[in-house]
């Protein structure tokens, strides 16, 4: 262990004594993993687009960026909580669509009730899944959609530091119509298991991890649920 690294240890643990370790608003603690990487990079206010916001505080991979002062563009396809985003983050853009992986100018989004709303997709086969798993019916809307290359083009110069992608089903897709040699996110936080709500059934899609490699990213952590990428070229290795 070098110098730097032993202070930087050192650095943590006063934190924790102190009670200044950091609050995470993610899943399973994704944002302070990606706040860390941040700090890496040497990225001090990262921008972000966040596809499938859901809710914008809790199980939140981007408002621990939000409270920092980073700003963004949020995604969500789903009209009321778009309300609730818009109250409790003012200063991000806020988009009510979808993200298309071709030229649809919209598709139907299956939206579960309540509090399982952050099951929603544009996927009927996965929102038939999750209705057959636990008895709940979704109904469905048309929604607006916009490629994601539009997005990054019209919000972003010349690209957000980082992407964050939980999208039920279509993840893949979705980057695979990313341009990547016109746009070159630092970092990509991507949902990497099936569903699996009952018996802990979920599998890693490894088709996910494979595709990322192949356009110049490596698994810099992975929580089980999400797989956190970043860009091979910012690192020695």
């Amino acid at each position: 262990m070098n110098l730097k690294r032993f202070l930087r240890k050192c650095g943590k643990g006063l934190d924790v004594i102190f009670l200044k370790a950091k609050a995470s608003y993610s899943q399973t603690g994704e944002d302070v993993i990606i706040e860390y990487l941040f700090s890496s990079l040497k990225i001090s206010h990262p921008t972000y687009l966040e596809i499938g916001t859901n809710q914008p505080k809790i199980c939140n991979n981007t408002y621990g960026l939000y409270k920092k002062g980073c700003k963004g563009v949020c995604i969500e396809p789903d009209i009321e909580m778009v309300k609730v985003i818009k109250h409790q983050r003012p200063k991000d853009t806020i988009l009510n669509i979808g993200i298309g992986i071709n030229d649809q100018a919209s598709a139907d989004f299956y939206l579960f009730p309540g509090l399982m709303n952050g099951w929603s997709t544009f996927s009927k086969a996965e929102a038939d899944i999750r209705k057959s798993d636990t008895g709940l019916a979704y109904r469905t809307l048309p929604v607006a959609l916009k490629n994601i290359n539009t997005i990054m083009k019209d919000y972003f110069d010349p690209h957000p530091n980082f992407i964050s992608l939980d999208v039920e089903g279509l993840d893949i897709e979705i980057l695979q119509s990313i341009d990547f040699k016109k746009f070159k996110p630092e970092v990509i936080c991507a949902e990497t298991i099936t569903f699996g709500y009952l018996n802990n059934t979920e599998k890693k899609i490894t088709a996910i991890s494979e595709f990322m490699y192949s356009k110049g990213y490596f698994a810099y952590a992975d929580t089980h649920i999400n797989t956190i990428f970043c860009r091979s070229d910012l690192f020695n290795f």
